[in-house]
């Protein structure tokens, strides 16, 4: 069969290879994979030296057989399968059933691909958060498959929300959702909202601390522009707000937390309430290029490849 795999070439990080058909144990599904997401973290992991690591957290597939032990879903159903620790990026995936979530009627193929890592990120960092309603958030990198997650999910939950975006790329969707846009992170008022969720850093992320109430904390899980936060200390003296600095990192809720939460993600979808930003589509030999896109800061949205 065929998967992507690490070539450890800067530029061309992954490339289709053949590969042992996988050997499912009686606790796994074998499933044949139509489409999956790339994600930051699949970037990340190909770009560290050395790295062996098979990219395809997220992926739908079909499958083609069940479990030996009688659980989980039967033949011929589709179904996402979160990977936390990669692979899905292959013709043939054996997928512990507990990893495995039927996807509703409702939902197409592509945006059920591009939902899981991101919605649970989304999820924990507004549970993180804490009660949302009548909160004002300000969402960084709205752009981004997790931030335009965050800010629906918040306006659901009640909160007030502002999403710092691009002008080039307006979100009309959000705004449809009840999402204010900013585009000049510099105009915003001094103490004008309780939480930020940043993801950007540098000089973008580093401003909006002065947009926080006094008391008011960030909760820092990304640096997509690759520079740091800079937070000057005698700078927030001088008249800026004491503040809470949370870095957050990716949490697991383990097989069968993470099953229920993308489960409870595909029903919002299928409703309506859920909407994921897909910035491009294309086909699984573009892996390479599309990594490219993505370190660059080239891509929005959430990349869905389909497997030939």
């Amino acid at each position: 069969m065929r998967a992507l795999t690490p070539t450890g070439r800067p530029g061309r990080l992954t490339e289709i290879t053949d590969v042992d058909a996988p050997r499912p144990a009686a606790h796994e599904a074998l499933v044949r994979v139509r489409t999956f997401s790339l994600s930051r973290l699949d970037l990340l992991c190909l770009s560290a030296p050395g790295a062996r690591y098979r990219p395809g957290i997220d992926a739908v597939g079909h499958v083609e057989r069940p479990a030996a032990d009688g659980n989980g879903p039967a033949a011929g159903v589709r179904v996402v399968l979160h990977l936390p620790s990669g692979g899905a990026a292959a013709q043939l995936v054996a997928v512990p059933t507990a990893r495995l979530t039927p996807v509703p009627a409702g939902v197409d193929s592509p945006a059920a691909a591009a939902l899981p890592l991101a919605g649970l990120m989304a999820r924990r960092l507004l549970t993180e958060a804490g009660p949302l309603t009548g909160r004002r958030l300000l969402v960084t990198g709205a752009g981004s498959g997790v931030g335009g997650l965050l800010a629906q999910l918040a306006v659901a939950g009640g909160a007030e929300v502002s999403a710092v975006v691009t002008e080039r790329k307006p979100r009309q969707y959000l705004a449809a959702l009840g999402v204010r846009a900013v585009h000049d992170v510099n105009s915003l008022p001094p103490g004008g909202f309780d939480i930020v969720l940043e993801s950007v850093g540098g000089a973008l992320g580093s401003t909006t601390s002065r947009a926080l109430r006094t008391g008011g904390r960030i909760l820092w899980f990304g640096q997509t522009g690759g520079e740091p936060l800079t937070l000057d200390f005698f700078g927030l003296l001088d008249g800026g707000p004491p503040l809470t600095l949370r870095h957050f990192a990716r949490s697991a809720a383990g097989e069968a937390g993470d099953a229920r939460e993308v489960a409870d993600l595909l029903d919002l979808a299928a409703e309506g309430r859920l909407r994921v930003e897909i910035g491009h589509r294309g086909h699984w030999g573009e892996t390479a290029a599309v990594l490219e896109d993505m370190a660059h800061g080239r891509l929005s949205g959430k990349a869905v490849l389909t497997v030939g």
